[in-house]
């Protein structure tokens, strides 16, 4: 599928030579790491031989708590980078603007707590619809609280933005991440069933494989 790459004179400043010390995925809401992405980043890790990299906390429904997760378990830092996707794109930016680490964009939520709110209540996981939990109106005022209002250090973000997204709109994305390297996919979806197409992409700008314009 075509894709247009904006800001490509940016790509790459925030890069370190070497390997990465951590790769975290932060999935999204409703979602785990069942989540395709998330299996073709490990699958794609181990291929590599580098699946000790690589990692995808189950996030818990508090922001306040899936945040402290992170940085309790990772000492992030500029050599690190954060691939989230959807409400896991907010926590990423979040982490990045806190940490200086870099962080990839996955058709990321801008304002979770205003998108968030028509879903407060009672929800299952779409992995395992066994498993319930209850969007509070706490959540969303701790999803406040962690808000950017705008970011610093372009050069350390990626975006991915699908045009076809159903729920999120691709053009906020785009106006939330001004001067960073920005991937707009013609179409697709707002899971990007066709993320095996942009994977290489992601992990050259994560430093795990060569940079694409080298």
């Amino acid at each position: 599928m075509a894709y247009t790459v904006a800001c490509s004179t940016l790509w790459g400043v925030a890069r370190a030579d070497r390997a990465p010390d951590v790769l975290v995925y932060l999935h999204g809401f409703r979602s785990s790491p069942s989540s395709f992405k998330a299996r073709l980043l490990d699958e794609r890790m181990a291929a590599l031989g580098r699946s000790q990299e690589f990692a995808c906390p189950q996030l818990p429904v508090s922001p306040r708590a899936a945040i402290d997760l992170v940085e309790r378990s990772h000492r992030l830092g500029p050599d690190d980078t954060l691939i989230g996707s959807s409400l896991g794109g907010c926590y990423a930016t979040h982490l990045a603007q806190r940490h200086g680490c870099r962080a990839v964009l996955l058709n990321p939520s801008t304002r979770p707590a205003a998108s968030l709110a028509r879903y407060l209540g009672g929800q299952t996981m779409y992995h395992d619809p066994s498993q319930t939990f209850e969007l509070l109106p706490q959540h969303l005022d701790e999803l406040a609280a962690i808000q950017v209002e705008a970011i610093t250090l372009p050069q350390r973000y990626l975006l991915v933005a699908a045009t076809g997204d159903e729920l999120l709109d691709w053009r906020e994305m785009v106006a939330f991440y001004p001067g960073a390297q920005q991937i707009v996919i013609e179409g697709s979806d707002h899971g990007l069933s066709d993320f095996s197409t942009y994977l290489d992409a992601v992990l050259a700008f994560a430093g795990v494989l060569p940079d694409q314009a080298d």
